[in-house]
């Protein structure tokens, strides 16, 4: 089971802001365990943090834009796809203006500086979404669509499509984040000719120029047009029949415009809150669709918010019955776990598979099986303990026994057939023998049974 991270440190990048045309400074600090990414403005009075979520966007115009009792925060794209792809899942960044510097409008500094001072494993476990199933948002004015797919990682497939000769069709495709630096991170945002004059008449990218974008010029104008839009943007007059690239890095692969828009969509989908397991196949993605969409996936997780384990009934377990009974003293008819499929230093995954044999069913009742709860808390305590017991020496010398159960809830009946997965973690280090554990019982994708509850580790005299 993966631990979540932070960095090791703090560092600091200075540039312009693409937008405002200001001179900033971001400082991307560590932060605790379940704190998530958060954004504070040190300008403003009271320093506010705004939760870098999905739900406090305001605007996706030419970029990502938090906002929250009137504070904005524009341009975090770039920086947030750096943190998600790193695998950072808490982190302060502060910020001394109303956007993140453009840079060079990729994301490769922030990686630089994240891979120069490193990240540190914390206690808690990362908290994957894991896609089930098909997940589609589409919007037909645009022609825009998101789709996530069950997959085993994270992973991405981009189409961009333009009314351009320069980038009519191209797509890029990331299958491990392990490949976002140097596959993704030093794509740059770009932007047509054509739409410079509309986007600084609606008082934007004033801090933009051929260093910190991809700037195509595609269709033809005249040439004293051409040379007043150059003044403007304060670079030297070029000839107005040449089309193509005009900025001055020559591009880094043939394909960057579809690669800067999976960029985005890292970004963008990093305010959904949680990592997730899943294949993004994102057709002509943008900031607007892409917001939407994180939406959908947090409300799709808010009535999930409790997921059952993958249990693949094809791989070996980790624990079998026979280990289990080394560990536990438990025998018929009250070893109620069959097998263990995950184990960490903090959480466990048990298996029980619920036959028409169990004993307890010839009273429970006859004419309608069903699993008494109490066994249900006992199953799951079972598994509690198989996760204590394993991290002591010569467990058999050991029992658990409960000392308080709270919170018990039951959901839906549990009857023959079914297969019980019990998820179990630890709520705090144990502590003179006393555990204190969260437990939950699924039946599919369904949760049957929680509690929490406290045991004393005693050794058998």
């Amino acid at each position: 089971m993966l631990k979540q991270k932070t960095l090791k440190g703090s560092f600091s990048l200075s540039g312009k802001g693409l937008h405002t045309g200001l001179d900033l400074t971001v400082t991307f600090n560590p932060a605790p365990d379940n704190h998530g990414y958060k954004i504070q403005r040190i300008d403003v009075e009271g320093q506010p943090i705004i939760d870098a979520v999905a739900d406090n966007v305001a605007e996706t115009t030419r970029g990502t834009v938090l906002s929250k009792n009137g504070i904005k925060i524009s341009t975090i794209e770039h920086g947030m796809a750096a943190l998600y792809a790193l695998g950072i899942d808490n982190c302060l960044i502060q910020v001394n203006g109303p956007e993140f510097p453009i840079l060079d409008g990729s994301s490769q500094y922030y990686v630089n500086e994240i891979e120069r001072l490193g990240t540190v494993e914390q206690n808690a476990v990362k908290d994957f979404y894991i896609i089930k199933s098909k997940i589609e948002f589409r919007d037909e004015t645009t022609g825009s669509s998101i789709i996530v797919l069950p997959d085993e990682n994270f992973s991405l497939n981009v189409l961009v499509s333009y009314d351009s000769a320069i980038i009519p069709n191209q797509f890029a495709t990331l299958e491990n984040m392990k490949d976002f630096k140097e596959e993704i991170a030093a794509s740059r945002t770009f932007v047509f000719v054509r739409e410079i004059e509309p986007l600084l008449q609606a008082g934007l990218i004033k801090g933009g120029d051929l260093d910190n974008a991809i700037v195509i010029y595609e269709r033809e104008m005249s040439q004293e047009n051409y040379d007043k839009l150059a003044d403007i943007m304060g670079v030297p007059h070029m000839d107005a029949k040449q089309l193509g690239y005009i900025n001055h890095k020559p591009l880094v692969w043939a394909n960057e415009c579809a690669r800067h828009k999976l960029l985005d969509v890292i970004g963008d989908l990093a305010l959904i809150g949680k990592p997730i397991k899943g294949r993004i196949i994102a057709t002509r993605p943008g900031h607007t669709i892409n917001n939407k969409f994180a939406r959908q996936m947090r409300k799709e997780i808010r009535l999930h918010d409790i997921q059952a384990p993958t249990y693949d009934y094809n791989l070996e377990p980790i624990m079998d019955v026979n280990r289990i009974r080394e560990l536990l003293p438990h025998r018929y008819p009250f070893q109620l776990v069959d097998k263990v499929i995950e184990i960490g230093a903090n959480c466990i995954v048990g298996i029980k598979n619920v036959t028409g044999n169990e004993p307890f069913f010839q009273g429970h009742f006859p004419q309608e099986p069903v699993m008494p709860g109490v066994l249900q808390v006992e199953a799951m305590a079972q598994t509690g303990g198989l996760l204590v017991l394993n991290s002591v020496d010569e467990p058999e010398r050991y029992s658990t026994y409960f000392m308080k159960i709270d919170g018990v809830k039951f959901r839906q009946k549990v009857v023959p057939g079914d297969t019980l997965i019990f998820r179990v973690e630890l709520l705090a280090p144990i502590r003179r023998g006393i555990s204190t554990m969260k437990g939950y019982a699924f039946v599919g994708e369904k949760v049957v049974c929680e509690a929490e509850f406290m045991a004393q580790i005693v050794k058998n005299k």
